[in-house]
Protein backbone atom coordinates (compact mmCIF):
# COMPACT_ATOMS: atom_id res chain seq x y z
CA UNK A 1 0.00 0.00 0.00
CA UNK A 2 1.37 3.55 -0.78
CA UNK A 3 0.56 6.70 0.73
CA UNK A 4 -1.75 7.97 -2.01
CA UNK A 5 -3.71 4.81 -1.41
CA UNK A 6 -3.67 4.99 2.43
CA UNK A 7 -5.33 8.42 2.23
CA UNK A 8 -8.26 6.84 -0.29
CA UNK A 9 -8.64 4.14 2.36
CA UNK A 10 -9.41 6.85 5.59
CA UNK A 11 -11.44 8.16 2.93
CA UNK A 12 -13.27 5.13 2.58
CA UNK A 13 -13.67 5.17 6.48
CA UNK A 14 -15.10 7.95 6.71
CA UNK A 15 -18.09 7.48 4.42
CA UNK A 16 -16.59 9.30 1.39
CA UNK A 17 -17.92 7.17 -1.65
CA UNK A 18 -16.65 9.11 -4.78
CA UNK A 19 -13.15 11.53 -5.03
CA UNK A 20 -13.30 14.54 -7.28
CA UNK A 21 -9.93 14.74 -8.72
CA UNK A 22 -7.82 16.52 -11.89
CA UNK A 23 -4.75 14.20 -12.63
CA UNK A 24 -1.68 15.58 -13.20
CA UNK A 25 2.29 14.41 -13.23
CA UNK A 26 2.25 14.83 -9.48
CA UNK A 27 -0.80 13.19 -8.23
CA UNK A 28 -0.83 10.73 -10.46
CA UNK A 29 -0.30 7.87 -7.42
CA UNK A 30 -3.91 8.36 -6.52
CA UNK A 31 -5.01 6.83 -10.04
CA UNK A 32 -2.92 3.94 -9.59
CA UNK A 33 -4.59 2.83 -6.60
CA UNK A 34 -7.86 2.62 -7.46
CA UNK A 35 -9.18 -0.42 -6.45
CA UNK A 36 -12.21 -1.92 -5.10
CA UNK A 37 -13.08 -1.09 -1.54
CA UNK A 38 -11.67 2.74 -1.90
CA UNK A 39 -13.47 5.98 -3.35
CA UNK A 40 -14.41 5.59 -7.24
CA UNK A 41 -12.12 8.85 -8.66
CA UNK A 42 -14.71 10.87 -11.02
CA UNK A 43 -12.53 13.15 -13.29
CA UNK A 44 -13.25 16.83 -13.92
CA UNK A 45 -12.54 19.25 -16.11
CA UNK A 46 -11.18 22.21 -14.07
CA UNK A 47 -9.64 22.33 -10.80
CA UNK A 48 -12.07 24.28 -9.25
CA UNK A 49 -14.67 21.68 -9.99
CA UNK A 50 -12.89 19.14 -7.77
CA UNK A 51 -13.59 21.10 -4.56
CA UNK A 52 -17.05 22.17 -5.97
CA UNK A 53 -18.31 19.13 -6.35
CA UNK A 54 -16.86 17.41 -3.53
CA UNK A 55 -18.40 20.73 -1.57
CA UNK A 56 -21.50 19.55 -3.50
CA UNK A 57 -21.56 15.86 -1.85
CA UNK A 58 -20.85 16.58 1.44
CA UNK A 59 -23.37 19.36 1.63
CA UNK A 60 -26.23 16.30 0.11
CA UNK A 61 -24.74 13.53 2.28
CA UNK A 62 -22.80 14.94 5.22
CA UNK A 63 -20.09 12.77 4.46
CA UNK A 64 -16.37 14.58 4.33
CA UNK A 65 -16.01 15.31 0.59
CA UNK A 66 -12.81 14.84 -1.04
CA UNK A 67 -10.76 16.50 -3.76
CA UNK A 68 -7.38 15.87 -5.21
CA UNK A 69 -5.63 18.26 -7.17
CA UNK A 70 -1.68 18.54 -8.78
CA UNK A 71 1.00 20.55 -7.58
CA UNK A 72 1.14 24.51 -7.38
CA UNK A 73 -1.44 25.97 -10.80
CA UNK A 74 -3.32 22.96 -10.36
CA UNK A 75 -3.97 23.78 -6.50
CA UNK A 76 -4.24 27.34 -6.57
CA UNK A 77 -7.14 26.76 -9.35
CA UNK A 78 -9.34 25.35 -5.94
CA UNK A 79 -9.00 28.31 -3.81
CA UNK A 80 -12.19 30.16 -4.57
CA UNK A 81 -14.32 26.91 -4.75
CA UNK A 82 -12.41 26.12 -1.34
CA UNK A 83 -13.18 29.86 0.23
CA UNK A 84 -17.17 29.07 -0.50
CA UNK A 85 -16.65 25.84 1.29
CA UNK A 86 -14.83 27.64 4.06
CA UNK A 87 -18.16 30.09 4.48
CA UNK A 88 -20.64 27.48 3.98
CA UNK A 89 -18.60 25.20 6.42
CA UNK A 90 -18.79 22.34 4.69
CA UNK A 91 -16.80 19.45 5.47
CA UNK A 92 -13.99 19.08 3.01
CA UNK A 93 -10.78 17.83 2.51
CA UNK A 94 -8.49 19.08 -0.22
CA UNK A 95 -5.24 17.13 -0.63
CA UNK A 96 -3.07 18.26 -3.18
CA UNK A 97 0.69 17.16 -4.21
CA UNK A 98 3.78 19.14 -3.84
CA UNK A 99 7.06 19.06 -5.11
CA UNK A 100 9.47 16.05 -4.42
CA UNK A 101 11.06 16.59 -1.02
CA UNK A 102 14.38 15.49 -2.69
CA UNK A 103 14.31 18.66 -4.79
CA UNK A 104 13.20 20.88 -2.24
CA UNK A 105 15.56 23.07 -0.53
CA UNK A 106 14.80 25.06 2.39
CA UNK A 107 13.98 28.79 1.41
CA UNK A 108 15.02 28.66 -2.00
CA UNK A 109 12.53 28.51 -5.10
CA UNK A 110 14.79 26.77 -7.19
CA UNK A 111 12.70 26.71 -10.40
CA UNK A 112 10.99 23.26 -10.13
CA UNK A 113 7.83 22.24 -12.01
CA UNK A 114 5.39 24.29 -10.47
CA UNK A 115 7.15 25.10 -7.13
CA UNK A 116 5.80 27.73 -4.79
CA UNK A 117 7.52 28.99 -2.14
CA UNK A 118 4.45 28.13 0.39
CA UNK A 119 1.77 26.46 -1.43
CA UNK A 120 -0.48 25.67 1.45
CA UNK A 121 -0.19 29.16 2.22
CA UNK A 122 -2.73 29.79 -0.09
CA UNK A 123 -5.48 27.98 1.99
CA UNK A 124 -4.50 29.34 5.26
CA UNK A 125 -6.74 32.20 5.69
CA UNK A 126 -9.93 29.88 4.57
CA UNK A 127 -9.28 26.63 6.06
CA UNK A 128 -10.45 25.15 9.08
CA UNK A 129 -6.91 23.54 9.03
CA UNK A 130 -3.87 23.62 6.94
CA UNK A 131 -1.50 20.49 7.13
CA UNK A 132 2.18 19.94 5.57
CA UNK A 133 2.78 16.35 6.12
CA UNK A 134 6.35 15.55 4.77
CA UNK A 135 6.85 11.94 5.47
CA UNK A 136 4.65 8.35 5.42
CA UNK A 137 3.92 8.76 9.43
CA UNK A 138 2.86 12.23 8.91
CA UNK A 139 0.77 11.32 6.59
CA UNK A 140 -1.03 9.06 8.57
CA UNK A 141 -1.13 11.56 11.37
CA UNK A 142 -2.69 14.58 8.79
CA UNK A 143 -5.31 12.84 7.44
CA UNK A 144 -6.57 11.49 10.51
CA UNK A 145 -6.35 14.86 12.02
CA UNK A 146 -8.02 16.23 8.91
CA UNK A 147 -10.84 14.28 8.51
CA UNK A 148 -11.64 14.60 12.34
CA UNK A 149 -11.28 18.59 12.48
CA UNK A 150 -13.46 18.90 8.97
CA UNK A 151 -16.00 16.82 10.61
CA UNK A 152 -15.89 18.33 13.98
CA UNK A 153 -18.61 21.46 14.69
CA UNK A 154 -18.88 24.03 13.50
CA UNK A 155 -17.45 21.93 10.11
CA UNK A 156 -15.26 23.61 7.37
CA UNK A 157 -12.75 22.58 4.91
CA UNK A 158 -9.58 21.03 5.44
CA UNK A 159 -6.07 21.41 3.18
CA UNK A 160 -3.43 19.07 3.09
CA UNK A 161 -0.22 18.87 0.37
CA UNK A 162 1.95 15.73 0.43
CA UNK A 163 5.05 15.69 -2.17
CA UNK A 164 4.96 13.72 -5.27
CA UNK A 165 7.71 10.92 -4.26
CA UNK A 166 5.97 10.53 -0.86
CA UNK A 167 1.76 9.87 -2.40
CA UNK A 168 3.97 6.98 -4.50
CA UNK A 169 6.08 5.38 -1.02
CA UNK A 170 4.70 2.90 1.04
CA UNK A 171 2.07 3.60 3.41
CA UNK A 172 1.16 3.89 7.17
CA UNK A 173 -2.09 2.87 7.74
CA UNK A 174 -4.96 6.10 9.56
CA UNK A 175 -6.37 6.09 12.66
CA UNK A 176 -9.64 6.16 12.81
CA UNK A 177 -11.26 9.77 12.50
CA UNK A 178 -14.53 11.18 13.43
CA UNK A 179 -16.01 14.03 14.79
CA UNK A 180 -16.08 15.52 18.55
CA UNK A 181 -19.60 17.37 19.81
CA UNK A 182 -19.38 20.23 21.78
CA UNK A 183 -20.87 19.12 25.43
CA UNK A 184 -23.73 21.36 26.84
CA UNK A 185 -23.11 23.32 29.92
CA UNK A 186 -26.09 22.53 32.77
CA UNK A 187 -26.41 26.02 33.76
CA UNK A 188 -26.25 27.94 30.19
CA UNK A 189 -29.21 25.51 29.58
CA UNK A 190 -31.20 25.50 32.53
CA UNK A 191 -31.50 29.14 32.30
CA UNK A 192 -32.58 28.75 27.99
CA UNK A 193 -35.08 26.54 29.55
CA UNK A 194 -36.21 29.67 32.02
CA UNK A 195 -36.23 32.23 29.05
CA UNK A 196 -38.45 30.78 26.96
CA UNK A 197 -40.77 29.73 29.91
CA UNK A 198 -40.61 33.08 30.85
CA UNK A 199 -41.92 34.53 27.56
CA UNK A 200 -45.17 34.61 25.81
CA UNK A 201 -44.77 34.56 22.23
CA UNK A 202 -41.83 32.47 20.76
CA UNK A 203 -40.27 31.86 17.55
CA UNK A 204 -37.57 29.44 16.67
CA UNK A 205 -34.83 30.41 13.92
CA UNK A 206 -33.16 27.19 12.55
CA UNK A 207 -29.56 27.35 10.94
CA UNK A 208 -27.62 25.25 8.67
CA UNK A 209 -25.81 24.23 12.03
CA UNK A 210 -29.40 22.00 12.56
CA UNK A 211 -29.44 20.09 9.22
CA UNK A 212 -25.41 19.49 10.04
CA UNK A 213 -25.78 17.82 13.43
CA UNK A 214 -28.92 15.44 12.14
CA UNK A 215 -31.29 17.63 14.66
CA UNK A 216 -34.33 17.91 12.34
CA UNK A 217 -36.64 15.85 14.26
CA UNK A 218 -35.26 17.15 17.98
CA UNK A 219 -36.52 20.81 16.19
CA UNK A 220 -39.59 19.16 15.01
CA UNK A 221 -40.17 18.32 18.60
CA UNK A 222 -39.37 21.91 19.84
CA UNK A 223 -41.73 23.84 17.59
CA UNK A 224 -44.43 21.46 18.46
CA UNK A 225 -44.01 21.43 21.98
CA UNK A 226 -43.92 25.08 21.57
CA UNK A 227 -46.61 25.62 18.93
CA UNK A 228 -43.37 28.30 17.44
CA UNK A 229 -43.43 29.35 14.37
CA UNK A 230 -40.33 28.26 12.52
CA UNK A 231 -38.16 30.33 10.14
CA UNK A 232 -34.96 28.76 8.52
CA UNK A 233 -32.07 30.47 6.69
CA UNK A 234 -30.53 29.56 3.50
CA UNK A 235 -28.52 26.87 4.84
CA UNK A 236 -31.35 25.17 6.96
CA UNK A 237 -34.18 24.90 3.84
CA UNK A 238 -36.18 22.08 3.92
CA UNK A 239 -35.43 21.85 8.18
CA UNK A 240 -38.98 20.90 8.50
CA UNK A 241 -40.74 18.89 5.94
CA UNK A 242 -43.37 21.15 3.65
CA UNK A 243 -47.02 21.50 5.05
CA UNK A 244 -45.61 21.27 8.65
CA UNK A 245 -47.65 23.29 10.48
CA UNK A 246 -44.76 25.67 12.50
CA UNK A 247 -42.49 25.77 9.50
CA UNK A 248 -42.75 29.60 7.49
CA UNK A 249 -42.14 28.40 4.30
CA UNK A 250 -40.82 31.87 3.00
CA UNK A 251 -37.62 33.83 3.70
CA UNK A 252 -37.21 36.80 6.53
CA UNK A 253 -36.49 39.39 3.90
CA UNK A 254 -40.49 39.45 3.18
CA UNK A 255 -42.59 42.17 5.50
CA UNK A 256 -44.77 39.62 6.61
CA UNK A 257 -42.03 37.58 7.80
CA UNK A 258 -40.28 40.19 9.63
CA UNK A 259 -43.29 41.82 10.94
CA UNK A 260 -44.10 37.80 12.77
CA UNK A 261 -40.39 37.96 14.05
CA UNK A 262 -40.57 41.31 15.01
CA UNK A 263 -43.80 40.84 17.47
CA UNK A 264 -42.12 37.92 19.09
CA UNK A 265 -40.90 38.20 22.64
CA UNK A 266 -38.23 35.78 22.31
CA UNK A 267 -36.53 34.27 19.66
CA UNK A 268 -34.55 31.06 19.89
CA UNK A 269 -31.68 30.60 17.42
CA UNK A 270 -30.26 27.33 16.88
CA UNK A 271 -27.08 26.42 14.86
CA UNK A 272 -26.81 30.12 13.02
CA UNK A 273 -24.04 32.82 12.90
CA UNK A 274 -27.21 35.36 11.66
CA UNK A 275 -24.95 36.26 8.43
CA UNK A 276 -25.43 39.38 6.77
CA UNK A 277 -27.22 37.86 4.11
CA UNK A 278 -29.82 36.42 6.41
CA UNK A 279 -30.53 39.37 7.78
CA UNK A 280 -30.24 42.13 5.99
CA UNK A 281 -27.00 43.01 6.95
CA UNK A 282 -28.39 43.27 10.95
CA UNK A 283 -30.67 45.46 10.32
CA UNK A 284 -33.76 43.02 10.29
CA UNK A 285 -35.76 43.80 13.62
CA UNK A 286 -35.50 40.75 16.23
CA UNK A 287 -37.55 40.11 19.55
CA UNK A 288 -36.49 41.90 22.40
CA UNK A 289 -35.29 38.52 24.17
CA UNK A 290 -33.25 35.98 22.48
CA UNK A 291 -31.61 32.58 23.09
CA UNK A 292 -28.63 31.64 21.07
CA UNK A 293 -27.73 28.26 20.70
CA UNK A 294 -24.58 27.29 18.55
CA UNK A 295 -21.29 24.65 19.40
CA UNK A 296 -18.50 27.85 18.23
CA UNK A 297 -18.36 30.52 21.06
CA UNK A 298 -17.53 33.56 18.74
CA UNK A 299 -20.59 32.05 16.06
CA UNK A 300 -22.68 32.55 19.57
CA UNK A 301 -22.49 36.14 20.00
CA UNK A 302 -20.84 37.71 17.59
CA UNK A 303 -23.71 39.56 15.42
CA UNK A 304 -26.84 39.48 17.77
CA UNK A 305 -25.92 39.71 21.30
CA UNK A 306 -27.45 36.78 22.84
CA UNK A 307 -29.70 37.61 26.49
CA UNK A 308 -28.96 33.62 27.12
CA UNK A 309 -26.04 32.07 25.18
CA UNK A 310 -25.64 28.40 25.19
CA UNK A 311 -22.50 26.44 23.47
CA UNK A 312 -23.75 23.37 22.75
CA UNK A 313 -24.04 20.76 19.95
CA UNK A 314 -27.26 21.30 18.04
CA UNK A 315 -28.56 17.94 18.62
CA UNK A 316 -28.06 17.84 22.50
CA UNK A 317 -29.58 20.94 22.99
CA UNK A 318 -32.55 21.22 20.95
CA UNK A 319 -33.37 17.40 22.75
CA UNK A 320 -32.77 19.01 25.87
CA UNK A 321 -34.77 21.78 25.25
CA UNK A 322 -37.87 19.64 23.91
CA UNK A 323 -37.69 17.61 26.70
CA UNK A 324 -37.61 20.71 29.74
CA UNK A 325 -39.76 23.26 28.46
CA UNK A 326 -43.31 23.44 29.31
CA UNK A 327 -45.73 22.89 26.44
CA UNK A 328 -48.02 25.07 24.91
CA UNK A 329 -51.34 24.90 24.68
CA UNK A 330 -52.22 26.85 21.41
CA UNK A 331 -49.82 28.98 19.11
CA UNK A 332 -49.59 32.53 18.06
CA UNK A 333 -49.09 32.14 14.17
CA UNK A 334 -50.82 30.73 11.33
CA UNK A 335 -47.50 30.02 9.30
CA UNK A 336 -49.77 28.96 6.21
CA UNK A 337 -51.56 32.11 6.13
CA UNK A 338 -48.70 33.90 5.93
CA UNK A 339 -47.21 31.99 3.07
CA UNK A 340 -50.17 32.41 1.11
CA UNK A 341 -50.42 36.04 1.69
CA UNK A 342 -46.61 36.41 0.45
CA UNK A 343 -47.20 34.65 -2.25
CA UNK A 344 -50.32 36.45 -3.63
CA UNK A 345 -48.67 39.66 -2.77
CA UNK A 346 -45.43 38.91 -4.83
CA UNK A 347 -47.64 37.76 -8.15
CA UNK A 348 -48.96 41.13 -7.60
CA UNK A 349 -45.73 42.73 -7.35
CA UNK A 350 -42.95 41.29 -9.38
CA UNK A 351 -45.53 39.56 -12.04
CA UNK A 352 -46.27 36.14 -12.87
CA UNK A 353 -42.57 34.75 -14.52
CA UNK A 354 -40.36 34.70 -10.98
CA UNK A 355 -42.89 32.35 -9.01
CA UNK A 356 -44.32 30.44 -12.04
CA UNK A 357 -40.84 29.63 -12.03
CA UNK A 358 -40.80 28.84 -9.02
CA UNK A 359 -43.59 26.71 -8.70
CA UNK A 360 -42.31 24.68 -11.94
CA UNK A 361 -39.49 23.18 -9.92
CA UNK A 362 -41.71 22.72 -6.90
CA UNK A 363 -44.46 20.86 -8.73
CA UNK A 364 -41.87 19.11 -11.36
CA UNK A 365 -38.46 18.52 -10.16
CA UNK A 366 -38.69 14.98 -8.00
CA UNK A 367 -38.73 15.04 -3.91
CA UNK A 368 -35.75 12.63 -4.18
CA UNK A 369 -33.98 15.01 -6.49
CA UNK A 370 -31.25 17.46 -5.58
CA UNK A 371 -31.33 21.27 -6.22
CA UNK A 372 -28.05 23.53 -6.64
CA UNK A 373 -29.03 27.17 -7.34
CA UNK A 374 -26.50 29.52 -8.79
CA UNK A 375 -25.88 32.92 -7.92
CA UNK A 376 -28.48 34.19 -10.50
CA UNK A 377 -31.78 35.87 -10.48
CA UNK A 378 -33.52 32.31 -10.92
CA UNK A 379 -31.32 31.14 -8.43
CA UNK A 380 -32.58 33.88 -6.14
CA UNK A 381 -36.17 33.00 -6.25
CA UNK A 382 -35.76 28.97 -6.56
CA UNK A 383 -33.20 29.43 -2.97
CA UNK A 384 -34.99 31.68 -1.16
CA UNK A 385 -38.51 30.56 -1.78
CA UNK A 386 -38.88 27.38 -3.60
CA UNK A 387 -40.65 24.32 -0.97
CA UNK A 388 -37.54 22.16 -0.39
CA UNK A 389 -39.48 19.54 1.55
CA UNK A 390 -36.37 18.00 2.72
CA UNK A 391 -32.70 18.47 4.49
CA UNK A 392 -29.58 18.61 2.01
CA UNK A 393 -32.18 18.93 -0.70
CA UNK A 394 -31.00 22.36 -1.49
CA UNK A 395 -27.60 23.20 -2.09
CA UNK A 396 -26.84 27.60 -2.85
CA UNK A 397 -23.42 29.27 -2.80
CA UNK A 398 -24.82 32.36 -0.12
CA UNK A 399 -22.08 31.99 2.04
CA UNK A 400 -19.43 33.51 -0.04
CA UNK A 401 -21.49 34.86 -2.68
CA UNK A 402 -19.74 32.21 -5.25
CA UNK A 403 -21.31 32.83 -9.25
CA UNK A 404 -20.40 30.03 -11.13
CA UNK A 405 -21.15 27.36 -8.83
CA UNK A 406 -24.28 25.30 -9.34
CA UNK A 407 -22.78 23.16 -12.34
CA UNK A 408 -19.36 21.97 -10.90
CA UNK A 409 -21.55 21.56 -7.50
CA UNK A 410 -24.45 19.66 -9.26
CA UNK A 411 -21.64 17.05 -9.90
CA UNK A 412 -21.02 16.19 -6.70
CA UNK A 413 -24.85 14.32 -5.56
CA UNK A 414 -25.19 13.26 -8.91
CA UNK A 415 -22.09 11.64 -8.66
CA UNK A 416 -22.11 10.06 -5.05
CA UNK A 417 -25.72 8.76 -5.50
CA UNK A 418 -27.25 8.98 -8.94
CA UNK A 419 -29.69 11.19 -7.86
CA UNK A 420 -31.74 13.17 -10.24
CA UNK A 421 -30.22 17.05 -10.25
CA UNK A 422 -30.85 20.40 -11.20
CA UNK A 423 -28.79 22.92 -11.26
CA UNK A 424 -30.08 26.41 -12.12
CA UNK A 425 -27.81 28.71 -13.91
CA UNK A 426 -27.71 32.15 -15.48
CA UNK A 427 -26.01 32.37 -18.63
CA UNK A 428 -23.50 34.37 -17.23
CA UNK A 429 -22.95 31.85 -14.05
CA UNK A 430 -23.02 28.77 -16.54
CA UNK A 431 -19.67 30.48 -18.77
CA UNK A 432 -17.46 29.94 -15.24
CA UNK A 433 -17.76 26.22 -16.10
CA UNK A 434 -19.23 25.10 -18.94
CA UNK A 435 -16.49 22.87 -19.97
CA UNK A 436 -18.10 20.51 -16.97
CA UNK A 437 -20.81 19.86 -19.60
CA UNK A 438 -17.84 17.17 -20.56
CA UNK A 439 -17.60 15.56 -17.23
CA UNK A 440 -21.56 15.24 -17.28
CA UNK A 441 -21.29 13.43 -20.63
CA UNK A 442 -18.07 11.19 -19.84
CA UNK A 443 -19.42 10.38 -16.53
CA UNK A 444 -23.35 10.09 -17.96
CA UNK A 445 -24.07 11.90 -14.54
CA UNK A 446 -28.45 12.59 -13.66
CA UNK A 447 -27.66 16.36 -14.45
CA UNK A 448 -30.40 19.02 -15.98
CA UNK A 449 -28.85 22.01 -16.16
CA UNK A 450 -31.48 24.87 -16.45
CA UNK A 451 -29.74 27.94 -17.69
CA UNK A 452 -32.30 30.79 -17.76
CA UNK A 453 -31.09 33.05 -20.06
CA UNK A 454 -31.12 36.69 -20.32
CA UNK A 455 -28.28 37.49 -21.92
CA UNK A 456 -26.55 39.85 -19.11
CA UNK A 457 -25.41 39.58 -15.72
CA UNK A 458 -29.05 40.41 -14.55
CA UNK A 459 -28.41 41.00 -11.07
CA UNK A 460 -25.56 43.23 -12.20
CA UNK A 461 -28.30 44.94 -14.96
CA UNK A 462 -30.61 45.53 -12.08
CA UNK A 463 -28.57 47.93 -10.04
CA UNK A 464 -27.77 49.69 -12.41
CA UNK A 465 -30.91 50.35 -13.45
CA UNK A 466 -32.35 50.81 -9.74
CA UNK A 467 -29.57 53.37 -9.21
CA UNK A 468 -29.94 55.18 -12.71
CA UNK A 469 -26.68 54.10 -13.68
CA UNK A 470 -26.26 53.10 -17.48
CA UNK A 471 -26.14 49.50 -18.29
CA UNK A 472 -21.96 49.10 -19.13
CA UNK A 473 -19.79 45.45 -18.91
CA UNK A 474 -23.29 44.05 -17.70
CA UNK A 475 -24.41 42.53 -21.74
CA UNK A 476 -22.89 39.17 -22.56
CA UNK A 477 -22.50 37.41 -25.75
CA UNK A 478 -23.50 33.93 -25.34
CA UNK A 479 -23.39 30.53 -26.92
CA UNK A 480 -26.40 28.90 -28.72
CA UNK A 481 -26.21 26.74 -25.30
CA UNK A 482 -28.51 23.61 -27.06
CA UNK A 483 -26.16 22.91 -29.68
CA UNK A 484 -23.25 23.47 -27.07
CA UNK A 485 -24.75 20.96 -24.97
CA UNK A 486 -25.73 18.91 -27.77
CA UNK A 487 -21.99 18.77 -29.56
CA UNK A 488 -21.95 16.62 -26.23
CA UNK A 489 -24.58 14.37 -26.83
CA UNK A 490 -26.60 15.83 -24.34
CA UNK A 491 -30.00 15.85 -24.58
CA UNK A 492 -31.04 19.88 -24.95
CA UNK A 493 -33.93 21.92 -25.59
CA UNK A 494 -35.03 25.19 -25.97
CA UNK A 495 -38.31 25.84 -23.53
CA UNK A 496 -40.64 28.86 -24.79
CA UNK A 497 -41.89 30.01 -21.38
CA UNK A 498 -42.63 28.84 -17.94
CA UNK A 499 -45.85 26.96 -18.93
CA UNK A 500 -43.75 24.19 -20.78
CA UNK A 501 -41.17 24.10 -18.05
CA UNK A 502 -42.91 21.28 -15.89
CA UNK A 503 -42.94 19.10 -18.20
CA UNK A 504 -39.50 19.55 -19.50
CA UNK A 505 -38.11 18.81 -16.05
CA UNK A 506 -40.42 15.77 -15.26
CA UNK A 507 -38.95 14.41 -18.83
CA UNK A 508 -35.67 15.07 -17.76
CA UNK A 509 -35.40 14.02 -14.51
CA UNK A 510 -37.01 10.59 -15.54
CA UNK A 511 -34.30 9.86 -18.17
CA UNK A 512 -31.68 9.88 -15.71
CA UNK A 513 -28.74 11.06 -18.03
CA UNK A 514 -27.67 14.70 -18.71
CA UNK A 515 -29.69 17.44 -19.78
CA UNK A 516 -29.84 21.52 -20.48
CA UNK A 517 -32.82 23.01 -20.52
CA UNK A 518 -32.84 26.85 -21.95
CA UNK A 519 -35.24 29.60 -20.66
CA UNK A 520 -35.42 32.70 -22.06
CA UNK A 521 -36.59 35.13 -19.39
CA UNK A 522 -35.29 38.49 -17.40
CA UNK A 523 -37.11 37.95 -14.03
CA UNK A 524 -36.82 41.11 -11.48
CA UNK A 525 -34.53 39.65 -8.50
CA UNK A 526 -36.52 38.85 -4.97
CA UNK A 527 -36.39 40.55 -1.51
CA UNK A 528 -33.89 38.50 -1.03
CA UNK A 529 -31.42 40.64 -2.70
CA UNK A 530 -29.61 43.97 -1.02
CA UNK A 531 -30.80 46.33 -3.69
CA UNK A 532 -34.53 45.35 -2.70
CA UNK A 533 -34.11 44.92 1.67
CA UNK A 534 -35.45 47.85 1.87
CA UNK A 535 -38.59 47.53 -0.53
Amino acid sequence: MTVAGSILDALASAGTERVFGLPGVHNLAFWQEQAPGRPDIVGVRHEQTTVYAADGAARATGSPGAALTTTGPGAANAVAAFGEAAASHSPVVLVASEIATTLRRPGVVRGVLHESADQAGLFEPLAKAVYRPRTAAEVAEAVSEALTTALTWPQGPVYLDVPTDVLASPGVPVPPAGPARTATDPAALAAAVAEIDRAGRVVLWAGGGVVQAGAEAELDALARRLKAPVVSTFAARGVLPDGHPYLVAAPPHEPEVAALIADADLMVAVGTDFDGMNTRNWTMPRPPRLVSVNCDPVDLAKNYPPDVAVRADALAALRELSGAVAARPEGWADPAALRAKVRARLRAEDGDGPLDLVEAVEDAWPAEGAIVADMAVAGYWIGGYASMGRPRRLQYPVGWGTLGYALPAAIGPAAVSRTPTLAVCGDGGLMFAVGELATLAQERLPVTVLVVDDACYGMLRYDQERFGHPEQGVHLATPDFVALAGSFGIDARDVGDAGELPAALRESAARGRPALLRLPAALIPPRTTSPRWRD
